[in-house]
């Protein structure tokens, strides 16, 4: 997942209050940062978009491939 492809699965998944979430909710399972910070030190996006889907309880369902350019375009 590149970090586009979490924005898209942020907007998606949460709307506006996905960006809210980025900046301002820490995650214990990302080291007590928050999305943003864990990005910024290199973390990978799809770890910070499993910890946020574990964070809000998101359904496995609708966590995979979730923001993920359609290989068509």
């Amino acid at each position: 997942m590149r970090t586009s492809e979490l924005q898209i699965a942020l907007t998606e998944e949460f709307g506006a209050l996905g960006a809210v979430l980025m900046a301002d909710l820490t995650l214990g399972s990302l080291g007590g940062r928050t999305g943003a910070e864990a990005l910024a030190s290199g973390m990978p996006a799809r770890q910070v978009w499993q910890a946020l889907c574990d964070a809000k309880d998101v359904p496995a369902d609708r966590r995979h491939g979730r923001g993920l350019r359609d290989p068509r375009r």
